[in-house]
């Protein structure tokens, strides 16, 4: 992609703006907290304290905003101790030149690489930063840095708390995780009955796995309905995948056919339904069509014998998905919720007419919460995470250099530069640079045009108006709200209200009044541009790891499959553990390959190796590979089957064949598949399971279209 193409792709991305559902009342509850603070701030200690003070309550509110499932005082309360610890140490070296930019130079280098612990930390981190470079300013001595400093943690305390005495919709976010993933198995089985070899992406599913996870505090509180419902939905999606692919399942076309279209419907009405609830934290209401379609009494008479325990296995499921969805069950287990008039989907005879084979019986089982560590054990793993990345070749550490020489190199040219209150660029720089190209090139064109906007209009309120101390605050506090409410949409219209709001708060006490709006919109366009300049000079590119991440996911489903296909030969049911660690490392090399794919998209590099029809190829191979692997996964025999000796020599022949397919990948050569190829054959011979039989011919099968994608390359 050229440089013309490139800048114009990323500033129409950073000026969208986009249609997002508004939350006023959380925007006003940290608008409120903002405004305690700073009101409590000016009538005690004055407008120098209040401005400090109200940069803790304004980046706290920030942090409780972002997409993370810590509980939100905790995120307020180390938003507000970090930065508190920033500017303490920035007040104390602030009027020594060299001794601050050392320390600038460590904090960003730090902020850099507090990217490994994940967007959260990098953003909080990278804030602290930039607003350290404006407290720092304001009119302060030694002796007062460490009263600054309690203020601004007392900005934090206050945000925390009032979350705690004013909660707005409680376990919100991981109430629409486990929706998002139900909802997106819904349309998952819509979209199976047109295409019965439709993709799933297992984003929703992975997220709500993340989300799942709590400390001990949260686990004696989360509502039951949040206990089970996703490791439901992991085993639902094999079986209406097996259920509805022609090659396993009912013939394409026919009566068999038409039932399962029925099937699938019926399941993508009642997972809705549980979403719905789950999501909003009612009873669960089934519509009455979809539970008849699934209690028919003649699917046994039409379908066959696998689709038939498949469909047995998916009703069962859905009981156990809408009793545990339900907020009115005690327990949160599958199969304790009340009666309901019209009973759940699993309830009462099979959809047979009988109770059907052992495969169809889904026994229930207390889900054992996961763990989340507290923020005090977090502290090591983060340090640990951050150690990891200081390595040759690592986009993070590259990140962390460059966004600490571009800090060091905006101060001092703010400091050479005859605008005063030189900040503003190192600023902008801290606040828009990210890992990759895209995020920090589309950032920066976001943060000048909002910066344009935001300081233009601030400014001839001051210089026109001349507002006051208490109406300069209110104005402020007028502009974080509208900075929360807004912060969604869109980066650019968040920095119209940012740029307003440190207007309007260093105009309660004079500080920056006589700067004038060229002078912070040309020190936010230098920011921008070095910013800009520091990636095409020292870029961390992601186009040419894309053979390793290509890779990475070949060698992660070939160990999948393998784990499943060794589960045929030493039998132990369908929650064996070494396959669904398996299923997650393949999940998590699938997503950083396709992150991978849309960064490089936009990324200014020749594809080295790997042009675009060929990366979509692999892609879509692999994502065969692993729906052939899942198929096998639906089937899996219950503990105590009888083994088949067979399938031990395919797990070992899957497990040896992508490992060197994957060396190959890396290595730019084309993967062959011929001992794998023996193997199915003799597997062939060996086996009398159709489904077997059918699932090695697939996992063969993608993999030449990865070998013919990538020789295409």
């Amino acid at each position: 992609m050229s440089w013309l193409r490139a800048l114009k792709e990323t500033a129409r991305s950073g000026l969208t703006v986009e249609r997002r559902r508004l939350a006023p009342v959380v925007a006003a509850r940290g608008a409120l907290g903002l405004a305690l603070v700073l009101g409590f701030s000016l009538a005690l200690f004055g407008p120098a304290v209040a401005a400090a003070s109200a940069f803790g309550a304004f980046q706290a509110a920030i942090a409780t905003f972002q997409r993370s499932w810590r509980p939100r005082p905790t995120l307020a309360l180390a938003s507000g101790g970090s930065l508190a610890v920033s500017t303490f140490l920035g007040y104390l070296t602030g009027t020594h030149t060299v001794l601050f930019l050392a320390l600038l130079v460590l904090w960003t280098f730090l902020s850099g690489l507090a990217w490994a612990a994940g967007p959260t930390a990098g953003i909080i981190a990278s804030s602290n930063v930039a607003i350290m470079l404006v407290t720092v300013t304001l009119p302060t001595s030694v002796a007062t840095a460490a009263g600054h400093a309690a203020m601004i943690f007392a900005g934090g305390v206050v945000q925390a708390a009032l979350v705690v005495l004013l909660p707005v919709r409680p376990w919100g976010a991981q109430r629409d995780a486990l929706a998002d993933a139900l909802a997106a198995e819904a349309d998952y089985a819509r979209r199976l009955r047109h295409d019965p070899v439709a993709p799933f992406d297992p984003v929703p599913l992975m997220t709500a796995r993340i989300a799942a996870a709590v400390t001990s505090r949260q686990a004696r509180r989360r509502p039951a309905e949040l206990h089970g419902p996703r490791r439901l939905a992991e085993r639902i999606r094999p079986v209406l995948a097996s259920l509805a692919d022609p090659a396993v399942g009912a013939p394409a076309e026919g009566p068999q056919r038409d039932r399962v279209r029925e099937l699938l419907a019926a399941a993508g009405e009642i997972l809705d339904a549980a979403a719905r609830a789950i999501r909003h934290g009612e009873p669960v209401r089934l519509p009455p069509a979809a539970v008849a379609a699934l209690r028919t009494p003649d699917t046994g008479s039409i379908l066959s014998d696998r689709s038939h325990r498949a469909a047995l296995r998916l009703s069962a499921l859905l009981g156990d998905v809408v009793d545990t969805a339900d907020p009115r069950t005690e327990t949160g287990q599958p199969g304790a919720g009340p009666e309901r008039s019209g009973a759940g989907p699993g309830a009462g005879p099979a959809p047979g007419g009988s109770p059907g084979p052992p495969e169809a019986t889904v026994l229930p089982e207390r889900p054992t919460p996961r763990s989340r560590p507290t923020l005090v054990r977090l502290a090591p793993l983060v340090l640990a995470k951050m150690r990891a990345e200081v390595r040759p070749g690592s986009a993070i550490l590259r990140h962390a250099i460059r966004v600490s020489a571009v800090a060091a190199a905006g101060y001092l040219l703010g400091l050479v530069l005859p605008f005063g209150h030189g900040y503003w660029a190192p600023m902008a720089s801290v606040m828009v640079m990210r890992p990759d190209f895209s995020q920090t090139y589309s950032r920066s064109v976001a943060r000048f045009g909002g910066t344009l906007v935001g300081v233009g209009l601030a400014s001839a309120v001051v210089q026109t108006a001349h507002p006051g101390t208490y109406l300069s605050a209110a104005l402020a506090v007028l502009c974080a709200f509208g900075m929360y409410l807004l912060m969604r949409t869109g980066y650019a219209v968040s920095q119209v209200c940012v740029a307003a709001y440190v207007v309007f708060l260093l105009g309660m006490e004079g500080s920056g009044v006589s700067q004038t709006v060229r002078d912070r919109v040309l020190l936010t366009l230098l920011g921008g541009l070095l910013a800009m300049l520091s990636y095409a000079v020292y870029p961390a590119w992601e186009t040419p790891r894309l053979r390793g991440r290509l890779a990475d996911w070949l060698a992660a489903s070939g160990r999948y499959a393998a784990a499943v296909a060794a589960r045929y030969a030493a039998p132990e049911g369908p929650g064996s553990p070494d396959v669904r660690e398996a299923l997650l490392s393949a999940r998590a090399a699938r997503v950083a390959w396709h992150d991978a794919l849309g960064r490089a998209g936009h990324e200014l590099v020749r594809h080295r190796g790997l042009s675009h029809a060929a990366a979509e190829g692999a892609g879509h191979a692999l994502a065969e590979f692993g729906r052939a692997a899942m198929l096998l996964e639906a089937h899996l025999p219950e503990h105590g089957a009888p083994p088949l000796p067979a399938a031990a020599g395919l797990a070992e022949a899957l497990r040896e064949a992508t490992e060197r397919g994957a060396k190959a990948v890396r290595e730019r050569g084309e993967p062959v598949w011929d001992d794998l190829r023996e193997t199915v054959a003799a597997w062939d011979t060996e086996v009398t399971d159709p489904l077997l039989r059918k699932a090695g011919r697939l996992l063969v099968d993608a993999l030449d279209d990865l070998s013919a994608a990538l020789a295409d390359a």
